[in-house]
């Protein structure tokens, strides 16, 4: 089962965490009277899923908590939570910058919508399909490496990731041996304060001596395509990650009109996302994909708690609307879908 993977990290003093510029204070206590409590819940927090398979978890986490990430091909990855936006004093410059704006703008409100501060199940497949694109033949199954390859192989590709919170799929990316990854969020997104760069820097560079993948951390706010960054990277990307971005109708537009942008000529754009706001809402974005010149090349649903007799995934086909779905029984359900540039 995907969740599986995930389990709290041990607790540790912050003052002997790794010395990295990427790290932001963390708040997490130390080994004190009340750490076994804490133990405890963490430990029974992490078998929910298996408690109540229909209730599956979308996101996992607390803001600022680090978590464990047993990847089959890459090892164990320590993943941290971003905080919530006024979790933590120590911030980027430019994130700093854009929570004191002077406009009547609570950015730090602004930020916990985002809903960056959480691990969300839908980075996690992405995670998981690269790997297993990327395992050796001996540790897979073929066909399902076959099939793997050729949605999520991003050896030498060209990666953008949207939304990218606590960027489990960049990094993923990364050590599957990308070209490029670029991991980008909201500007008002408390996983600029530090959360990204830890988990992309820090595990990364712990596994690669002489990297060959060059890994960009940037800004980004859908639709403002008129910055530096974006003239610059104008058709750049040969694939774009889009997982869990979708809860925001008013921003569906902005959204598909950012993929339209970055894409390069022949690329794909990977979709991914749960229920937790409802099928409609999800729906809506493939209409407005639609609508801005996307075509859906692969969709399908995918069970989130179980696994076929052979440990393969279990799938059914994409349904816009389902009778008799409801918020007891979605959860465990998300989309999967490819998407390219209409011909």
């Amino acid at each position: 089962m995907l969740h599986s993977r995930l389990r709290p990290a041990p607790r540790r003093n912050p003052t002997t965490a790794p010395a990295t510029p990427a790290t932001p204070t963390s708040d997490l206590r130390d080994q004190d009277e009340g750490s076994e409590v804490e133990e405890s819940e963490d430990f029974f927090g992490s078998f929910l899923a298996h408690l109540f398979p229909d209730d599956a978890p979308q996101f996992h986490g607390d803001p600022g908590q680090r978590l464990i990430y047993s990847s089959p091909r890459y090892g164990e990855l320590e993943i941290m939570v971003p905080p919530y936006p006024d979790q933590t004093e120590k911030r980027s410059e430019d994130t700093s910058r854009e929570l004191r704006k002077g406009d009547g703008i609570n950015r730090v409100e602004e930020g916990r919508k985002l809903f960056a501060h959480m691990l969300w199940s839908a980075g996690m497949v992405i995670a998981e399909g690269v790997e297993n694109a990327d395992r050796k033949p001996t540790e897979i199954d073929s066909a399902t490496q076959t099939e793997a390859r050729g949605i999520w192989a991003v050896q030498g590709e060209r990666v953008m990731e949207l939304g990218a919170g606590a960027a489990l799929a960049s990094l993923v990316c990364a050590l599957a041996n990308a070209a490029i990854v670029v991991a980008t969020d909201h500007p008002s997104s408390p996983s600029l304060a530090g959360a990204i760069d830890f988990n992309l820097t820090y595990n990364f560079r712990r596994r690669h001596d002489s990297p060959n993948t060059t890994i960009v951390i940037q800004p980004h706010e859908w639709g403002c395509l008129s910055d530096s960054f974006s003239l610059s990277h104008k058709g750049a990307f040969t694939r774009i990650i889009a997982a869990d971005c979708y809860w925001m109708p008013s921003q569906h537009e902005n959204l598909a009109r950012t993929m339209q942008w970055f894409l390069a000529p022949g690329g794909k754009v990977w979709v991914v996302a749960g229920f937790h706001t409802g099928r409609a809402i999800v729906a809506g974005f493939f209409e407005t994909a639609e609508e801005n010149g996307f075509a859906i090349e692969t969709i399908f649903e995918r069970d989130l708690m179980t696994r076929d007799e052979h440990g393969g995934e279990v799938r059914r086909e994409w349904a816009p609307v389902r009778d008799h779905e409801g918020p007891e029984n979605r959860g465990r359900w998300c989309v999967v879908a490819v998407l390219k540039r209409k011909e």
